[in-house]
């Protein structure tokens, strides 16, 4: 039987967002000189690669990129150290640049540039900025729940009743700073009960947020704990009617994280000039409403409003802890490993 054009389509999706993994194997690039900016990414490479090269256009830089998981680009960044090729690391989320923060490997920002953002989406210090904000959401079949079947807390999804139900990506760098704003909210010892009953009610692992998605599009589960554009992504392939909404959670509740994906100029860096100018541009008109047209991100400048469809940024209301606070990804892997979460 020939293949529908959805699920063509469907196909084509997940190869062309899950092709950073391929990517991240290769080795870092070595810059050759001081005119060459090195860029290591944790954002995919489906989604960036055209605002990275529009940049190195506009700007006249040339750039080479090292894309891959951002928890794993931080792991690599700190073997490295001080020998690391890399200027700037262009980071999925808050957790791993907060991890190079505290190791002191990031070098502080100009007031001209962290003026751009206000202080909830930056570092304490001024040593990352972020760029765009992704709320946590519980994204849930419309054919199977209504929104109202949705408990207030990601707390509660440990009940029996959401046995074999649940998505999850748990080598996502998201994910990962979720569980380390969960120990922050909770302890050590009550993020550790969440995640083993989660553990216990079966939930199903995926490679990614996308196809978490598909999976609840495909009857695979219910629901997923994801971040809230992958819904918009894939609306565009699949259309106005596929069959998944995003659920939020209570004001204040662990579920409610704002993160935010960002950069940091490394201390070493060759090009500090041209890494500046990076967030710059970052930071302005054209890439902010490229965040908020093509990826379905919030922006973070002055300026420049978000997707209309979406949830307005101030009504969601995640715990109160700084993003700052979100630097023990080590921490985090080591529970999530002891959990068994991650094998």
């Amino acid at each position: 039987m020939a293949e529908s054009p959805r699920s063509l389509r469907r196909r084509r999706t997940i190869a062309g967002l899950l092709a950073f993994v391929a990517a991240a194997a290769a080795p870092a690039c070595s810059s050759d000189g001081s005119d060459t900016l090195t860029i290591y990414s944790g954002r995919e490479q489906s989604l960036v690669q055209p605002l990275l090269e529009r940049f190195a256009e506009e700007e006249g830089v040339a750039i080479e990129v090292r894309y891959g998981d951002t928890a794993e680009l931080a792991a690599t960044l700190l073997e490295e150290g001080d020998g690391s090729p890399a200027d700037v690391f262009f980071a999925q989320d808050a957790g791993a640049l907060g991890a190079l923060d505290a190791a002191g490997m990031l070098q502080p920002l100009p007031r001209e540039l962290l003026d751009l953002v206000v202080p909830r989406f930056r570092a304490a210090d001024g040593d990352w900025i972020g760029f765009s904000g992704r709320a946590r959401v519980v994204a849930h079949s419309t054919d199977r729940l209504e929104a109202e079947d949705l408990p207030d807390s990601i707390l509660d999804f440990t009940d029996p009743e959401w046995r074999g139900r649940i998505g999850w990506a748990p080598t996502n760098g998201s994910f990962q700073s979720f569980v380390t704003e969960l120990r922050q909210v909770q302890g050590e010892d009550g993020a550790r009960a969440w995640l083993e009953s989660i553990q216990a009610n079966d939930p199903v692992s995926y490679e990614s947020n996308i196809p978490a998605v598909l999976g609840i599009a495909d009857g695979e589960v219910d629901v997923a704990f994801v971040n809230h554009y992958y819904l918009y992504i894939l609306r565009q392939e699949e259309g106005e009617d596929f069959p998944v909404e995003n659920g939020f959670m209570a004001p204040g509740d662990p579920g409610s994280l704002v993160n935010v994906a960002g950069s940091g100029i490394l201390g070493t860096a060759d090009s500090t000039e041209d890494a500046q100018a990076f967030i710059r541009f970052m930071l302005g008109d054209e890439a902010q409403r490229y965040f908020a047209t093509e990826t379905f991100e919030y922006p973070l400048a002055d300026g420049v409003p978000a997707e209309p469809e979406l949830r307005p940024l101030s009504e969601i209301t995640p715990p109160d802890v700084p993003l700052s606070d979100l630097s023990d990804l080590p921490g985090t892997l080591e529970l999530l490993h002891e959990t068994g979460v991650l094998p």
